[in-house]
């Protein structure tokens, strides 16, 4: 089975968007044919700047109705109907920038017309096309996603259901847990059958599972605040199907997903356009760095080569986005060694780092190898600061929500970092308090958030007497 990763999703977002753009445009050329039978150019100059503001304004709008969200389990009608509404909302826009620039009156609202008609028909026909293409895909067993359960009352019956009979929205249901009174109507033969909530969390980290519905009822054995420390350090969707009776209590933002209102718990804020942006941003800005500082890259591996025998890049493996593992690379500060099975941490006077180690260090000049990194789509320039995979494991058991900080992608800088909080953690509170500086980064992110982090790095974060 076949499941699209993050850099694939990537490059299907992007393209999606840029065909929607080019599309735009082509049917706003369409409607200039149709309505004055020759091109945009050849008719007032106000309709050239309404097809370039109308086409790229869409790239915004449609993000922020929802026409680029997985429809993956929604119905197809409600996506139309938000390609038609939103394309309208933005000719609505179109027409008060006309106003603005004085130019209303040049305006055809025939050839509006044309066009409103002719782009929803191309961008629903191509959602369309993709949708059916996808939909082939999942009923012949690709693009799968595999899915948990958790509460088999009516509700989590009837998603089982829908899901096995309505293969093309590309779901496989291959665990539930069920409360004792539930139990009698569950075909254990059928999928993996969980007594214990407590044998989730390792289900998941060794049977690829990308979703875990939750569909208790409220009126359960099982509380809500228990499941919630259950999952904390879990790196996949979860998604809650609430019973329709508590509906009034939820916020504004539920959505339909196979039929049931459901709202997602830990999907953070950077994902979708500004994820994309956010992205786009870091290898740009990454690829600038190594060519403006390949100088001082070659100084410092000559530095390094020469003080001490050993490899230039010290590369270790790390977690990454959603847990998956990567290789970061630093310039290397200490005298080869070989690590015992328990990793120490650098420490105040440590006899293993070099004195070129040791400036190395207190500049932050050790950690400019992970531009690349961040150029190949493993980090960010600012998020939580990756942790060697030993300090993962240890303190995930001890930290409440330890390992949502792998929701998004690793930083160079980070939040916790510009706010004095690097270098050694030598005892649970300081990693606690770190770990609370890294949720509020991923809670609040914001483009103007980077900015700051990147800028006070560049000017004050980049010593420290913590770094050892």
């Amino acid at each position: 089975m076949l499941y699209l990763n993050t850099k694939y999703a990537f490059l299907f977002g992007v393209g999606i968007r840029l065909l929607d753009i080019m599309t735009l445009i082509i049917a706003g050329e369409i409607a200039s044919l149709i309505h004055f039978g020759t091109r945009l150019e050849a008719t007032s100059a106000i309709h050239l700047s309404l097809l370039y503001f109308c086409s790229f304004l869409s790239f915004i709008s449609f993000e922020k109705m929802g026409i680029y969200s997985s429809w993956r389990g929604r119905r197809p009608s409600r996506m139309f109907l938000n390609i038609t509404g939103s394309w309208a909302l933005v000719l609505v826009l179109g027409i008060i920038f006309s106003y603005v620039t004085h130019h209303s009156n040049d305006v055809s609202r025939l050839w509006l017309f044309y066009w409103f008609i002719t782009g929803s028909i191309a961008i629903t026909s191509i959602r369309w096309i993709v949708h059916l293409s996808l939909r082939k895909m999942r009923e012949q067993g690709r693009n799968i996603k595999r899915v948990i359960i958790v509460g088999y009352g009516d509700i989590g019956k009837e998603l089982q259901r829908r899901a096995e009979t309505q293969n093309w929205f590309g779901y496989e249901i291959v665990g539930i847990y069920a409360e004792e009174k539930d139990r009698a109507s569950l075909d254990a033969n059928k999928v993996q059958h969980f007594t214990n909530l407590e044998d989730i969390p390792k289900f998941i980290e060794n049977n690829r599972v990308h979703e875990v519905w939750i569909s208790l009822s409220l009126n359960g054995s099982v509380k809500p605040q228990d499941l919630q420390y259950l999952l904390r350090n879990v790196l996949v969707d979860i998604r809650w199907i609430p019973d329709l009776l508590s509906i009034q209590m939820l916020s504004n933002d539920v959505m339909d997903f196979l039929g049931f209102p459901t709202v997602d718990l830990n999907r953070p804020v950077s994902h979708g356009l500004t994820g994309i942006a956010k992205d786009l941003f870091d290898r740009l800005f990454a690829l600038s760095v190594l060519l403006f500082l390949s100088p001082l890259f070659l100084i410092i591996a000559l530095a390094i080569k020469r003080e001490s025998p050993g490899p230039v890049f010290f590369r270790q493996y790390r977690n990454g986005l959603n847990g998956k593992l990567f290789r970061v690379y630093k310039f290397r500060t200490m005298k080869p060694h070989q690590e015992g099975s328990e990793l120490k941490q650098a420490t105040k006077h440590d006899d293993r780092i070099t004195p070129l180690g040791q400036f190395l260090r207190r500049t932050s000049l050790d950690e400019l190898p992970q531009f690349i990194n961040v150029l190949l789509g493993d980090m960010s320039i600012v998020g939580p600061r990756p942790h060697a995979l030993q300090h993962n494991n240890f303190y995930k058991g001890k930290i409440e929500q330890y390992m949502l900080r792998h929701r998004v992608k690793p930083g160079i800088t980070g939040w916790a970092q510009i706010h004095g909080l690097r270098g050694e953690t030598d005892t649970i509170d300081k990693m606690a308090e770190r770990i609370q500086f890294d949720l509020y980064y991923i809670k609040h992110w914001s483009f103007w958030m980077d900015l700051k982090i990147i800028t006070w790095t560049a000017f004050r974060g980049w010593t420290g007497s913590n770094a050892y």
